[in-house]
């Protein structure tokens, strides 16, 4: 060949080229098939399929469903030289007008299995101009797709009678299996019948399908097509099928996320078969016996704590009960949280230095500014240990160490750990947050939990994952026989999409190790008050770290647990917010999270909670949990962070002079030169010593100071400060004059006050002792209040007086 024919070929190509471009854009493709969108689970299995927008079920197969056997039998049956032609054949158009034109033999068509798909796509009516027309489009079809993907198409595609469409939509409906899942004979009826769906009906002519899919078989038995074992299972296997409907499994997930994915034919979710299926039937039977105790629903959620993916998602008990709301997802609903916030709370204080786990805390009637939180039993223990107040769940310690802490850091906390209502809310969040007053999900505290689990690494929860890879290269055919899937794992990735061995992902530190193994120390613990009854001593116990909570009015009951490998989160309630007698944590909540730890499990090892280095011993006084001082006889051994817990020392007696009679107390100034002695004397907090007098519990004060003495002193000299229990400062009142109404006064003091003087806008009102209740009506308007004690402290406070 010359430099000009050179030319003239090149020049050939090209406009071969412009005219094959050209008809492209004149003669476009034609739109992709809209397919039915499928949730996967992990393991590829359907959990739920909906109907395409045309209302037909026409599930996307995948390259790799398509099976060796399943490419066969289509192939051979449809169109023998579907791999050689270029989407017509010439031979088989030759043979069909001769058949036709002569008579002889049966009358065929001669589609291939490409001009089968371009009909499919553009149905029309059958005339000789529009076979040219599907000749056309099959070459075009095969100039811009593979073989293996024209098969896919007309898998996708075929149809198997009323708004059954595709050899998966039909494998599923009829036969409750994937292709690649399908017997040899089973994928041989689903060959056989897209050629006549009218007449070869699966359900109602199964006698009719049994015989024209053996004789297929026999014929294909003849060509060699498969090992004659096979065959002749094939051939005794019964067909007994009809159809079913299609899968239903995790409805609430399956609708967030086809909704979070528009257009998305597959989805591949990271939930787990088994678990979905058993957590669904646990919920289900367990509300249905609360329904006599005006309880309606529950919310699941099942976390796998080594990569965050849920692997069950129960939004509610049932999904149709259209009367209890039943499409309402419990997994994403806002809910009051009750005490659930409270393990993270001592979580961030532990790492703060405000606590050790021995620490003890005022478990008093308090006032913060205005908010007097109360415990869930109305009772008060006068002073409780850090874990003891975790494990029974105490509201005013609780409150005491937020208030130290800060709402505005615990809040913060919150919003890194994905809290969205939190988060907006924050400004106008305040100390109730920790006893649920703030919103949270199912979600939100099933993730922060497995924090907790996983030394107090965060990372958001996964729904999905990618596809994992084919077995068989982009669905070409290979020499294996018709396999089953295993479980493969899909590979875990970061929010950056960053992968680490072993599938873990990288988290946000929420808390130290050390705080997250001392708090999974103490919800481990089996001696606590919120096991349900009948579980004390029970072997249905599970080896779980857990926390229940209850909101105000009883309308939510939470419990949320976790081993080395799961977080389970349950929510009980009912989602018109009413509330129900009945409805705690404890003996609601806690009940389902048990039967699904011990469902889905049983046999997990108790073995995730080891000592942090970071972590490490030391001796505290027994009576305040502190660094022992010089009077603390009685010590015991308590978890610290070193260079991070606090170090301060204990004071819990004080060493007072007295005269010998023990009438009076002297200070360094008057003490005499004889005829005094020292003794020691509690030196409880002034809010505890109040308390234990009104409860009548012992509670020596240091005698009163010796009237002799001169010298003035200041407060630092003297013991605790002194405050104004009642009334509240910045309060604002509303008197009724008519029924002359009062109010209160009282004060926390130290153990050495005897005496308060009382004021009104300055105005000496009376003197009373520390732990007397004064009453008196006040001014309206502005009013100040004044006490001061008889070692020369006062206090001042401002509230607002109205008459009704």
């Amino acid at each position: 060949m010359n430099r000009w024919q050179a030319f003239r070929f090149a020049g050939a190509v090209l406009l071969l080229l412009l005219g094959l471009f050209g008809l492209d854009l004149v003669f476009p493709l034609p739109r992709a098939p809209l397919y039915s969108p499928v949730v996967l689970a992990a393991d590829g299995s359907v959990l739920h399929a909906y109907l395409n927008p045309t209302q037909k079920w026409r599930m996307k197969t995948e390259l790799a469903e398509i099976t060796p056997a399943l490419q066969q039998a289509i192939i051979n049956k449809e169109d023998r030289y579907f791999r050689y032609h270029f989407g017509v054949n010439p031979l088989a158009i030759l043979q069909a007008a001769g058949r036709n034109v002569f008579r002889t033999g049966r009358t065929t068509g001669a589609s291939t299995i490409t001009m089968q798909v371009a009909r499919l796509l553009e149905p029309k009516e059958r005339t000789f101009g529009n076979k040219l027309l599907e000749m056309v489009r099959a070459t075009q079809l095969e100039a811009h797709y593979s073989k293996a993907e024209i098969l896919q198409l007309y898998l996708n595609l075929v149809p198997y009678g009323g708004n059954i469409e595709g050899v998966k939509s039909a494998a599923m409906l009829y036969f409750q299996q994937p292709p690649d899942y399908l017997s040899l004979a089973q994928t041989v009826t689903l060959a056989i019948i897209p050629n006549q769906p009218r007449v070869l009906v699966l359900g109602k002519n199964n006698a009719q399908i049994l015989a024209e899919r053996n004789r297929w078989l026999r014929q294909f038995q003849q060509q060699g097509l498969f090992p004659d074992q096979d065959i002749e299972d094939a051939l005794h296997e019964p067909l007994d099928v009809q159809r079913h409907a299609a899968p239903v499994l995790a409805p609430h997930l399956a609708r967030r996320l086809v909704t979070q994915f528009p257009g998305q034919a597959i989805i591949h979710s990271t939930l787990q078969r088994g678990p979905q299926s058993k957590a669904e039937d646990l919920t289900k039977n367990y509300v249905r016996r609360l329904h006599e105790l005006g309880i309606t629903q529950a919310a699941v959620l099942v976390l796998n704590n080594r990569t965050r993916a849920v692997e069950a998602y129960v939004g509610s008990a049932d999904f149709q009960d259209a009367a209890s709301a039943g499409q309402v997802d419990g997994v994403r609903a806002i809910r009051s949280p009750g005490s659930t916030l409270k393990p993270f709370l001592y979580a961030l204080a532990l790492d703060r230095g405000l606590v050790t786990p021995k620490l003890k805390l005022p478990d008093v009637p308090s006032n913060f500014s205005g908010f007097r939180p109360e415990n869930f039993d109305k009772n008060f223990s006068g002073e409780v240990t850090v874990e003891r107040a975790l494990t029974y769940s105490l509201n005013i310690p609780a409150v005491r160490v937020l208030s130290e802490m800060g709402v505005g850091t615990f809040t913060e906390k919150l919003r890194d750990a994905g809290f969205q209502r939190v988060a907006h809310d924050a400004p106008r969040l305040g100390l109730s947050t920790i006893l649920g007053g703030c919103g949270a999900t199912l979600e939100e505290l099933t993730a922060l939990y497995a924090a907790l689990a996983d030394k107090g690494r965060y990372r958001a929860v996964r729904l999905t994952s990618p596809p994992g890879p084919l077995s068989r290269g982009e669905g070409e055919p290979n020499d294996s026989a018709p396999r089953r899937r295993g479980s493969p794992s899909p590979r875990e990735r970061g929010p950056g999409g960053e992968v680490t061995a072993g599938g873990e992902v990288p988290g946000v530190p929420l808390i130290s190790p050390a705080a997250a193994f001392l708090i999974t120390d103490i919800l481990a613990q089996h001696t606590r008050p919120d096991l349900p009854l009948g579980y004390q001593g029970s072997t249905r116990l599970p080896k779980i770290a857990w926390k229940t909570g209850t909101s105000y009015g009883r309308r939510d009951a939470w419990s949320i647990g976790y081993n080395q490998d799961y977080t389970v989160g349950v929510w009980v309630g009912n989602f018109s917010g009413a509330g129900s007698p009945a409805l705690t944590g404890t003996d609601i909540a806690t009940p389902l999270l048990f039967d699904l730890f011990n469902a889905l499990a049983y046999n997990s090892p108790n073995n995730w909670a080891t000592t942090p280095a970071s972590l490490d011993f030391r001796l505290v006084c027994a009576e305040s949990g502190l660094v022992p001082g010089e009077h603390c006889a009685n010590q015991l051994i308590d978890y610290y962070l070193p260079g991070t817990s606090s170090a301060r020392r204990c004071e819990h007696q004080r060493e007072a002079l007295v005269s010998a009679d023990g009438a009076v107390s002297y200070c360094r100034a008057c003490v005499p030169a004889s005829g005094f002695r020292r003794q020691l004397y509690p030196n409880p907090l002034p809010e505890v010593l109040a308390f234990r007098e009104s409860q009548g519990l012992p509670a020596t004060r240091l005698p009163a100071h010796n009237t002799d003495c001169r010298l003035v002193r200041n407060a630092d000299d003297t013991g605790a400060a002194l405050a104004i229990t009642s009334p509240l400062a910045n309060a604002e009142y509303l008197l009724n004059r008519h029924e002359k109404q009062q109010l209160l006064l009282s004060c926390a003091a130290g153990s050495e006050v005897r005496q308060v003087f009382w004021y009104v806008n300055d105005q000496f009102l009376r003197a009373a002792a520390a732990t007397e209740r004064v009453f008196f009506r006040p001014p309206s308007g502005n009013v100040k209040i004044s006490c001061a004690d008889d070692h020369g402290r006062n206090v001042d406070i401002q509230l607002q007086v109205a008459d009704m």
